[in-house]
Parts: C-alpha cells; sequence; structure tokens
C-alpha cells in the first residue's frame, strides 16, 4: 500500500501552517498524526527515506516542562525504525544542552527529517490543546528565554495558562495532565512514523 492510500492520509486536511487537537478527544493520536502527515508530505520526498529525529524539549524540574521529556521517554520505549529520541526523563534537552543537539542536527550525514516536541502556556480555553505545526519551534518563548529555532515541524502542548509568573504556573502543573497529554502525543507521532 502507498503512503497516498493509507487511511490516516486519505483523511488528512492541509487547510493550513497549523492544526490544534483536543488532547481529550479519542481520536487526537489519529487527527495528529494526519495533520503531520499532510504537512511532511508538502515537503519532504520519502522514496529517499530520510532518516527522523524527535527532539522531546523540557525539563524534568518542572512538571509543566516535562512534557517534552515525557514524549521522549514514551516514544523511546517504542520501535521505530530510522528514528533518534532526542530528549527523556533521563537525558533531557533543555537549554543549556539544546545547541549540542542543533549541532548533532547540522553535522547529521544523511539528510533528516526533524520535529520538535515542547509544553506552552495559553489562554484558559486553550488549555489541553495540541498544536501542530509546519515550522520551527521557538523554545522557551513562553518563559521569555532567547534560544534558536528547531525543526522542520513541531507539536506543541498547551499544558497551563500563560501571562503571569510562567516559572511558577510551569512547576504547579498537575503531573497527570501532562502525562496523559504526553501519551496521546507520542502515539500521534508513532503513527506518523509508522506511516512516512
Amino acid at each position: 500500500m502507498s503512503l497516498s492510500q493509507t487511511p490516516l492520509y486519505r483523511h488528512a486536511s492541509c487547510s493550513g501552517t497549523m492544526v490544534r487537537v483536543n488532547g481529550n478527544d479519542p481520536r487526537a493520536p489519529d487527527k495528529i498524526a494526519s495533520a503531520l502527515i499532510c504537512m511532511i508530505l508538502q515537503r519532504f520526498d520519502f522514496r529517499q527515506q530520510p532518516a527522523r529525529a524527535i527532539l522531546c524539549i523540557g525539563s524534568d524540574r518542572s512538571t509543566g516542562d516535562a512534557l517534552g521529556p515525557l514524549v521522549g521517554t514514551f516514544l523511546s520505549k517504542m520501535k521505530l525504525p530510522r528514528t533518534l529520541i532526542w530528549g527523556t526523563l533521563a537525558q533531557p534537552v533543555h537549554a543549556l544542552n539544546l545547541h549540542n543537539y542543533i549541532q548533532k542536527i547540522k553535522e547529521y550525514s544523511d539528510p533528516l527529517l526533524v520535529i520538535a516536541v515542547d509544553a506552552s502556556l495559553g489562554k484558559q480555553d486553550s488549555i489541553g490543546l495540541i498544536e501542530v505545526v509546519d515550522g520551527p519551534l521557538n523554545p522557551g518563548a513562553g518563559v521569555s528565554k532567547q534560544l534558536p529555532p528547531v525543526g522542520h515541524f513541531h507539536l506543541s502542548g498547551i499544558v497551563n495558562l500563560g501571562g503571569f509568573m510562567e516559572q511558577m504556573v510551569l512547576q504547579s502543573t498537575r503531573l497527570y495532565h501532562v502525562m496523559e497529554m504526553a501519551r496521546v502525543m507520542a502515539k500521534g507521532l508513532k503513527k506518523t512514523l509508522a506511516a512516512i
């Protein structure tokens, strides 16, 4: 079966550069995968079977910011061929070492498709949404950090309310909420990578 015949691709909606998915939707992993596959196929030729890297950014020292490392940890336990998983609870990717991973991406010998993952803060009615974006991630933007953009595509999970005392808000975010969102994002990424 060709990629264009897979159910996820047939139902993909390429309606823009960003798709928002409710993390509580039972079909959220399929919707994430469908959006990502559609975006990726517009920019990459998969007949060459490029290697893939999932760069999961965040820190295990803050519950809200642990979203990325949780996604990386879940993905690292799955069998994902030709895929590098960077950023887990054991080895997080954060502001202090992000430059090392950006250098690894630049020095990688083969074409490398990079999907970045991070937590974000937003409005009250956006909490729990997962943004699938065609374009690089600007890590740390929600907490006023100036870090280089990374990735061809990115997933961002809105874990809590933004706009005031962001560091404290991230630290007081419920771990259960973050873990459930991370599971959904990991499943969506697994479905994406299985299809491409």
